[in-house]
C-alpha cells in the first residue's frame, strides 16, 4: 500500500511539474544543469548560482553563523540555524547528495509579496532550505523527486506543491546529467523555534517507460 501511495504521488508530481514549465506568466526558472561523463565536479561560479541565484529569494550563502543577515533588492534574510550534512543516498544509478540545511527569517522585498501569497500571507516568514546535488550516473533518463513529502518534529507536514523554489529539480533528469539547486519550505514563526529535525520522503526512482527501478527512501536530518 505505501508503495502503491508513492508511485501515485510520483505521478502526480509529474504532471504537476509538467503544468508548471508551460505556464507562460510564471516567474520561476529552472536551475543550472552539468553534464559529466566521469560523474566528479568542481565548485564554479556556475555551481553557486545554481545554489543560490534565485530571482525571488535573496542569496544568503554569505550566512554561516546564527544572526548573521544579508540584504539585496530581493529582500533581507536572516539566518536562525545552519547544519553542513554533505551526505550522499544512492538509489542505483541515481546519486542524491545533501549539502546543508538552514532555517532562515525572510522579509522579501514588497514586489514579492505576491510571489509567496500561494504559500503564506505573512509579509515575513521563517522557511528551511535544503541545498541538493542529483547526480544520473546512468546513460538513459530517469524521474526522481528529491522531496516528495516534507515534515519536522515541530508537526509541520508539506508535499513538493509547496516547495517555495520550485527550480524544476523533481521529474526527469537526462543520462549523465547534474541538478543542482535548493528546495524551501515555509515554517511558522512560533513552531520554528522548537525544530530540531526534519523528514523527508523521496520519490521512487523509474525509467522513461514509467517502471519503478528503485525505492523511496525517508531521510531524516537534525539540527
Amino acid at each position: 500500500m505505501k508503495q502503491a501511495m508513492i508511485t501515485l504521488l510520483f505521478v502526480f508530481l509529474l504532471t504537476g511539474c509538467s503544468l508548471v514549465s508551460i505556464q507562460p506568466t510564471d516567474e520561476r526558472t529552472d536551475s543550472k544543469t552539468e553534464k559529466t561523463s566521469t560523474g566528479t565536479t568542481r565548485i564554479s561560479e556556475d555551481d553557486h548560482n545554481a545554489y543560490y541565484n534565485s530571482p525571488q529569494v535573496t542569496d544568503d550563502s554569505t550566512l554561516q553563523k546564527p544572526g548573521q543577515s544579508v540584504t539585496d533588492e530581493k529582500g533581507e534574510a536572516t539566518l536562525k540555524a545552519v547544519k553542513q550534512i554533505n551526505k550522499v543516498y544512492r538509489f542505483g544509478e541515481i546519486e542524491y547528495t545533501i549539502k546543508e540545511m538552514k532555517l532562515l527569517h525572510y522579509r522579501p522585498d514588497y514586489s514579492l509579496i505576491d510571489y509567496f501569497h500561494p504559500l503564506t500571507e505573512a509579509e515575513e516568514f521563517d522557511f528551511i532550505k535544503i541545498s541538493v546535488d542529483i547526480k544520473n550516473q546512468s546513460k538513459e533518463k530517469r524521474n526522481f523527486a528529491p522531496v516528495v513529502l516534507f515534515e519536522t518534529n515541530a508537526g509541520v507536514k508539506m508535499d513538493w506543491k509547496q516547495d517555495m523554489y520550485l527550480e524544476h529539480l523533481n521529474g526527469e533528469i537526462e543520462g549523465n546529467q547534474i541538478k543542482r539547486g535548493s528546495l524551501g519550505f515555509i515554517v511558522d514563526q512560533a513552531d520554528s523555534q522548537k525544530v530540531e529535525w526534519i523528514k523527508i520522503l523521496t520519490s521512487d526512482v523509474f525509467n522513461d517507460k514509467q517502471e519503478r527501478l528503485e525505492e523511496a527512501q525517508k531521510i531524516q536530518l537534525n539540527f
